[in-house]
């Protein structure tokens, strides 16, 4: 079975975020940061029900950690339908948490 990935405004703007950051001091990191998170994120096409719970009592809210240097990135979704996932928000590991 294949998902569709799709994401709200927030996480487009949580991405574009973490890309300015890196690019203020090395476009070519931001670059790779990138890249790093859109292949993580297509796991979620085929298998996202793998990603750890993010609340335990709600199971389809779910985390994908994706490595990148010494932290990394998480992104926090929803399996909203039998065919849709939601990124809802994507944030670096060494944030606090989701706003």
């Amino acid at each position: 079975m294949s998902f569709t990935v799709r994401f709200t405004p927030q996480a487009r703007e949580d991405l574009e975020r973490l890309y300015r950051f890196l690019a203020e001091n090395d476009v070519a990191s931001a670059e790779r940061a990138l890249n790093s998170i859109e292949n993580a994120l297509g796991l979620l096409e085929e298998f996202p029900f793998t990603c750890r719970k993010a609340v335990s009592e709600l199971p389809l809210l779910r985390e994908l950690v994706i490595p990148f240097g010494a932290a990394g990135y998480v992104a926090l979704f929803e399996i909203e339908q039998a065919d849709t996932v939601t990124v809802l928000a994507v944030r670096s590991q060494r944030e606090d948490d989701y706003y």
